[in-house]
């Protein structure tokens, strides 16, 4: 059975999740991947990393992107935030 793609209609998405895509978002996942350590992706990564810099208006060097679930920077946030010997409850 074949997957017709034209005869799935447009729709404007309003839920949590999916999501519509921006065309520049769909182009730019067309495009051919690169590794986490490819020099294409560190100079992304730098530029990425400046522009955060900015709109956290810090010079903190260490300011990055992190790639992965919301769960998962809500957890980086958290281990940010406590100290060594802080006690911690998670509910």
């Amino acid at each position: 059975m074949m997957n017709n793609n034209s005869q799935i209609p447009q729709r404007i998405l309003m839920g949590p999740g999916p999501s519509n895509v921006h065309p520049r978002v769909l182009e730019a996942m067309s495009r051919p991947m690169i590794g986490h350590l490819d020099p294409v992706f560190l100079e992304i990564m730098d530029e990425n990393m400046k522009l955060l810099r900015q709109v956290f208006g810090t010079k903190n060097r260490l300011t990055l992107p992190i790639s992965a679930t919301g769960s998962a920077g809500m957890e980086a946030t958290l281990c940010n935030l406590i100290e060594p010997d802080d006690d911690v409850l998670i509910c």
